[in-house]
């Protein structure tokens, strides 16, 4: 009967630890399965509509810009000021260039804005026998939601919020960016052919 009630108390301490773990488990399985190009594990591990809402206001920088415009009937003037604020602002990068695999994996290393400009070439991994980039470090933790944050070289922090949906499986559902791209020093072994465009 010892050796039962034993390991009965094993049991429920290593169910606590990998409750409390899944969170950080399912960000360093994020980051493995975008340096892979594993589609099917991506999938298992975000929300994608969920990140691309997340995505949308932090890439068009302008509050003003998600909200309805002006209906033409109601205010004309309104409605063409606002074709052509449109028209004249500096297109954002596509919500889609940070959800390729590899921008996924630059995300995750910290890159933040920079992140987006990856496309599909080699990524730098100072351990041949784990994956690169920093460790991600725990912000926010609830029962069903938690947030892990990465930061780069200049301080900047990329933060990725999971959100539980069993008792052992999370999703990613907001990436929060950085204000600002991320130093040149932390812009290791750029794609091959961006080095040149990028430079500066």
């Amino acid at each position: 009967m010892k050796f039962v009630g034993r390991f009965i108390v094993i049991l429920i301490g290593i169910m606590a630890i990998n409750f409390f773990a899944a969170p950080g488990v399912a960000f360093l399985a994020l980051r493995s399965a975008a340096e892979s190009s594993d589609a099917a594990g991506l999938e298992r591990l975000i929300d994608y509509a969920a990140v691309r809402q997340s995505l949308r206001p932090q890439l068009d920088g302008n509050p003003a810009a998600v909200a309805p415009a002006p209906s033409f009937m109601e205010d004309p003037i309104g409605a063409v000021r606002r074709q052509i604020e449109q028209a004249a602002a500096p297109q954002a990068p596509d919500v889609e260039a940070y959800l390729t695999p590899a921008a996924l994996a630059a995300l995750t290393r910290g890159e933040g804005r920079y992140a987006s400009q990856r496309d599909g070439g080699p990524l730098p991994s100072p351990d041949a026998t784990t994956t690169g980039g920093p460790m991600p470090r725990p912000v926010y933790w609830s029962v069903n939601r938690a947030r892990m944050a990465v930061t780069d070289d200049g301080g900047s922090r990329t933060v990725f919020t999971f959100e539980r949906r069993g008792p052992f499986e999370w999703k990613l559902v907001h990436v929060g960016l950085p204000d600002r791209v991320a130093p040149a020093s932390s812009r290791t072994a750029p794609a091959a052919g961006d080095s040149a465009g990028k430079a500066g």
